[in-house]
Order: C-alpha cells, then sequence, then structure tokens
C-alpha cells in the first residue's frame, strides 16, 4: 500500500502533506518499548521537519503525520514496513495549509493513564485553556462557524496565531485523541475533528483580523445530477453544511445547461452533484462526466466539484472518472474535505 498524498500547485509552495492512519499492533508494547519508539522517531522527526501524534490504545494505533512531501514520504515508507504493527488503513491523506502540531515532533497518549508528556504540554495561558473544551467539541461536530468564531473573538482580545496553535489548538488536538482513546469518538470522527483544527490553524495564521475569521464561511450548491429523481443526498448534506456554518443552496435541475446556468448566478465555492444513495446507477457515468465538464466550464473561477451517491460509496468508480475533485463515500467529514479544497484552490490561484 502506498500513500499517495495529493500535491497543490505552486501558488501553494508552503502547505504541507498530511496522513492520519490506524493500524493494529503486532504485540502490545510496553511503555518503555513506546516511549523508546518514538524517542527515535523524535530524533528523526526534528531533522526533517515531520511533526504529528500517535495514539496507542493497547492493540491498536492511530497516528497523524504532516510535514514537506518528500520528507512525509521516507517516513511513510518506513511506517509501512515496521514489523510492529500490520493491517494498516489509511483515514485521510492530503496537503494542508497550516501545521496542526508546530510544537510536537510527536506527542504520544495511551490509555489508562499511561501518557508520556511532550515537552510541549498542554498547559497555557488560563483563559486560552478554558476554552479546549468548546473548541474540541465544534471541532467533533464540524462546526467550522462556531470555531471561526471562538477564534474570532480570541482574536479580538489580542490572542496572535503563534499562541493560538500552541495553546489552544494543539492541545484540543490533544483532547481529541484522549476522546478516541476513551472510545467517546470514532476513527473518522477524530479524522474529522482533526481537519477542522488544521483548516483553524490556517485562519488564524493567514486571515489577520478577528472580523475576517468570524465571517470566514464556504458556499455550497448541493444538486442532483440532471433527470436524477432520487433526492436523498443533497437533503441529508444540506443540514451538515449549514450546521457546519455554510451557505447552502440546493437545485433540482433538469439539464446540464440549468446547473451552469445557476452556477454562473450564484458562483458558489463548490458543487455537489448527486447521483442516487439507493442504486448503483453504473450506467450514469458517461452522463455524469459531461454535466462535470459543463460545471467546469460555468464560473469565471474555476469550482471545486464533488459527486456522490451509492456508486462512488461502493468505491465501483473514482472522482477522476467523471472529471471531479472529490468523491464521497460518506456524507460524513464531506463538508471539511470540501473546505481544504477550497482553500487549495484559492492558494493556488
Amino acid at each position: 500500500m502506498q500513500a499517495h498524498v495529493e500535491r497543490s500547485d505552486a501558488g501553494a509552495a508552503n502547505w504541507v502533506a498530511s496522513i492520519t492512519y490506524r493500524s493494529q499492533a503486532s504485540r502490545a508494547l510496553s511503555v518503555p518499548e513506546l516511549q523508546s519508539l518514538v524517542g527515535a522517531a523524535r530524533g528523526r522527526n526534528r531533522s526533517i521537519g515531520i511533526t504529528g501524534m500517535l495514539l496507542c490504545d493497547g492493540n491498536r494505533y492511530l497516528q497523524t503525520i504532516e510535514g514537506p512531501p518528500d520528507a512525509l514520504d521516507r517516513v511513510w515508507e518506513s511506517i509501512r514496513h515496521d514489523p510492529r504493527h500490520g493491517s494498516i488503513e489509511i483515514l485521510s491523506e492530503h496537503m494542508v495549509p497550516a501545521r496542526l502540531f508546530s510544537g510536537l515532533d510527536m506527542q504520544l497518549c495511551c490509555r489508562d493513564g499511561r501518557r508520556a508528556r511532550s515537552p510541549a504540554g498542554s498547559s497555557g495561558p488560563a483563559l486560552l485553556v478554558d476554552h479546549i473544551p468548546a473548541a474540541a467539541g465544534f471541532a467533533l461536530a464540524g462546526d467550522d462557524s462556531r470555531l471561526n468564531a471562538l477564534i474570532g473573538d480570541l482574536v479580538n482580545d489580542g490572542w496572535v496565531g503563534d499562541a493560538l496553535v500552541r495553546y489552544l489548538l494543539e492541545p484540543t488536538a490533544r483532547m481529541l485523541g484522549d476522546a478516541w482513546l476513551a472510545d467517546e469518538c470514532s476513527e473518522i470522527d477524530l479524522t474529522i475533528g482533526l481537519s477542522m483544527l488544521q483548516l483553524a490553524g490556517h485562519a488564524v495564521q493567514s486571515r489577520g483580523s478577528a472580523d475576517k475569521i468570524r465571517k470566514s464561511r464556504y458556499s455550497v450548491l448541493l444538486a442532483t445530477a440532471p433527470g436524477e429523481p432520487h433526492l436523498l443526498g443533497p437533503s441529508l448534506l444540506g443540514d451538515m453544511f449549514n450546521n457546519a456554518g455554510w451557505t447552502v443552496d440546493i437545485a433540482f435541475p433538469g439539464s446540464d445547461e440549468a446547473l451552469a446556468r445557476q452556477l454562473r448566478s450564484q458562483r458558489p465555492d463548490a458543487v455537489d452533484i448527486a447521483l442516487s444513495d439507493a442504486l448503483p446507477r453504473h450506467h450514469a457515468l458517461a452522463r455524469l462526466r459531461e454535466t462535470v465538464t459543463k460545471c467546469r466550464g460555468a464560473p469565471d473561477e474555476l469550482v471545486v466539484v464533488s459527486v456522490g451517491g451509492r456508486l462512488f460509496a461502493e468505491a465501483a468508480a473514482t472522482a477522476l472518472t467523471v472529471g471531479a475533485d472529490h468523491a464521497r463515500t460518506s456524507a460524513a467529514g464531506t463538508s471539511v474535505r470540501l473546505a481544504q479544497l477550497i482553500e487549495q484552490r484559492r492558494m493556488g490561484s
């Protein structure tokens, strides 16, 4: 198995690659063995710019690593051939505009009170520490609107980006890790939460003013494929995007031309085109490819195109098959992934 992290264009040259994976331990390691493993990794990671977090729950591992793409490729090659674990499954792999673990060459957290503390720790100014539980809740819920509002208020109070990352976002990531260790959230929940924090880290480092951070939001047009009678996908997504603070419009176009006109008129940041969530619709691929092509040519600025439906959920096709940027295998996490693609597109434009 290889990791294929999506590279951004030259305009996003300062982005870093990020991989989150889970695996099964070949045997349960003792705390001293885990500390030795992480200690060796830290020395290597410092020298090549890799940061991240490793969670251990008895026989399970879950890790996020981030850094320069070439360095991350080398580390990943070592990880996937390490005999101390197997059944490796990549949960998330993408380019991100800001590090989430900027002060941590590798944080180790273990269940049942076995915790190897990082020099960065989770202590910090009390006023920021008090906001960690709320930030964790917003991240797990995929609620970027309330997370951005919280960060905007803190920026307005005088907190700067480095302090917010070190004393709010990084400890919040560790709190999410603790939730996973306690079986209070799933691996997918954790991955979505970490992605939310990565986007928040980008916001505090790049958008400057409190007002811009608070008002930072995205727009999406949720559409059925022209002629598609099944409406479940857009309906489910609409609630999720609304809860995440997006500006949402839903369309049931009768033709590609009608969908293109709506895109030209509304100019959303992204469009999601849904096939049936009940039926495979293999015969619809060629038609959907034409629809995506028309969408690409509609607005002056390139829009992020997502596709969904049972056909994609069952991995019978990929986004590249129809020319889309993203194929959702589930409604869960779609708003976070599209936000990442929108930011990547903005940085590359």
